[in-house]
């Protein structure tokens, strides 16, 4: 089975256009590793929620530089990123946009919210009410907003990256089911090995500001017309029946595990589908394999499952739950 941070080997003879697009993103990962040690992993996931078209909810504790990878992959892309900090007290208008009264006109005119970007950073985002929680819900699946009766197109690309903290429940409002499903991915992210916060301390003594990622030397090396043939690229790539009969298999073996609450959605089958086809073009392939749907199975559905209560008293993780299935559900040759 495949891990999304190791990589598979390339299938022979990719397009010259779809090779020079992969050494790109290859250029990406290291202009962000000028700035964020350690997380490889994660800067890989959302690139694949980038070429898939999805949102990432990003879980780690406080100081594992979530918000810094965000707009370190932001720069390195020539994306346009903004950051809500989400509190108890903020309100929808405050995410969307709203109608503000112009002096001059004598009329309202339609101020925009941060929503209107590339790269929305929902830093906390389960510290604020469901009713601005839910304001993200169309912005995220219509890519739009709707205010006053009037539906406004959000740029694209445009991804949610939200953040949240999965050890501090006080003051937290817990995301609705219809809310986590529009994630593509739930990445992880942990403290780094020793080595890596080695090396985090090396460059702050030497100077290193992440407030300012130009100075260090986090450069713009893809465009937004390579993003979007890319992406095209990626949504190419091709899927055998078997192939996806054993993504639908793994989906109900989701809904019959004796740990599991709830299983697995059709839209969970299609966003495992479009993550493999990503990770599946990354690695040089014209056609998903079962281990491209082994690897990105986990981060796609890890957040998709609900367990029983007795599961989550023992312990069992939904981790464990989706690797055990894994084990148990057969592999097409």
């Amino acid at each position: 089975m495949t891990d999304v941070t190791t990589g598979v080997p390339a299938s022979p003879a990719p397009t010259a256009d779809a090779a020079a697009l992969r050494q790109t993103l290859a250029r990406v990962r290291a202009e962000v590793g000028k700035a964020v040690v350690g997380q490889d992993g994660a800067v890989t996931g959302l690139i694949i929620a980038l070429l898939a078209r999805g949102h990432v909810l990003l879980e780690g504790v406080p100081g594992v530089a979530k918000t810094l990878l965000v707009r370190s992959l932001s720069q390195a892309l020539s994306l346009d990123t903004k950051r809500v900090q989400f509190t108890p007290d903020l309100m929808p208008g405050d995410v969307t946009g709203s109608l503000v009264y112009d002096a001059q006109t004598g009329g309202f005119v339609f101020r925009e919210g941060p929503v209107f970007t590339n790269i929305l950073l929902a830093d906390e985002i389960n510290r604020t009410p469901p009713k601005t929680q839910s304001a993200l819900l169309e912005a995220m699946e219509e890519r739009q907003v709707s205010v006053d009766g009037v539906s406004r197109r959000l740029p694209d690309p445009f991804i949610v990256a939200a953040t949240q903290n999965p050890i501090e429940y006080e003051g937290t409002y817990t995301l609705p089911e219809a809310q986590l499903d529009r994630f593509l991915l739930k990445l992880t992210l942990d403290v780094p090995e020793r080595e890596a916060e080695v090396e985090v301390l090396r460059r702050h003594a030497a100077g290193f500001d992440p407030r300012d990622l130009s100075a260090a030397g986090v450069a713009p090396v893809l465009s937004a017309a390579e993003l979007h043939a890319a992406r095209e690229s990626a949504a190419a790539v091709g899927a055998n029946p078997d192939v996806l009969a054993y993504i639908v298999d793994l989906a109900r073996a989701t809904r019959t595990s004796p740990s599991v609450r709830l299983g697995v959605s059709p839209r969970g089958t299609t966003a495992l589908l479009a993550a493999a086809k990503a990770w599946a073009w990354l690695s040089g392939y014209d056609s998903i394999t079962p281990d491209h749907v082994q690897a990105m199975l986990v981060p796609v559905w890890r957040h998709r499952i609900q367990l029983r209560p007795e599961a989550e008293l023992e312990g069992v993780g939904a981790d464990a739950i989706l690797r055990s299935i894994l084990q148990q559900v057969q592999v097409p040759i």
